[in-house]
């Protein structure tokens, strides 16, 4: 199993996030907290599960993304690194 290191951006967003769902429903605002952070476990048993993104900057090679589970539109950006 990998770990998964969150860049305090990252949590910041999250945050901004849950915050933002929040306004309209507090309920799906939990259950995105709890969706994603179930999809970071899960990438760091499966972490080359994402697709690989394809970027023209030689300091994105090797990203990936994947979406939080039930919330297509959300991604997250990772790379593994061993």
């Amino acid at each position: 199993m990998f770990e998964i290191k969150k860049r305090p951006q990252v949590i910041r967003d999250l945050i901004d996030l849950a915050t933002y769902i929040a306004e309209d429903n507090l309920d799906v605002s939990d259950r995105f907290l709890i969706a994603a952070e179930t999809t970071f476990k899960q990438l760091a048993k499966t972490p080359a599960m994402g697709k690989i993104c394809q970027f023209s900057h030689p300091n994105l090679t090797d990203i990936r993304q994947q979406s939080i589970k039930g919330f297509r539109k959300y991604l997250i950006f990772y790379r593994i690194f061993e």
